[in-house]
């Protein structure tokens, strides 16, 4: 997905389902934040379309602005989560295989291994 705002607000709005004055709402409401060409014009991003096309799916399901608001708030949560989470996953892994490296020399293989000499057993 291109982060590269290039559409206009008519097309915005085509592509996300949605009259352009809804599209000023969302902005308004700091649900939407489109990128802004030197003469003031809004330009939207491939991102921000599919974020405009999330905010449709939770309006249609019946959620307010306000609603969709905390909504798309902890959804980015929960990314942010996951993604810190996944980064102390990965850092552990690393931890746990540096230590296994440093105690790879301190294992004795079987062959090597000392075993109790108990002596010739004599027989009966």
């Amino acid at each position: 997905m291109s982060a590269r705002a290039v559409y206009v607000i008519s097309v915005a709005a085509e592509l996300a389902g949605v009259h352009p004055q809804t599209l000023r709402i969302y902005e308004r409401k700091g649900l939407v934040d489109p990128a802004r060409t030197p003469g003031g014009s809004r330009r939207y991003s491939d991102e921000d379309i599919a974020l405009l096309q999330r905010i449709q799916e939770l309006t249609n399901e019946g959620l307010n602005l306000a609603g969709v608001q905390r909504v798309l708030e902890l959804e980015a949560e929960v990314r942010s989560l996951r993604a810190e989470l996944e980064e102390a996953r990965a850092d552990l892994r690393r931890e746990v295989a540096a230590v296994e490296r440093r105690h790879r020399a301190d294992l004795v293989p079987v062959s090597q291994s000392i075993v109790l000499f108990e002596g010739r057993r004599r027989r009966s």
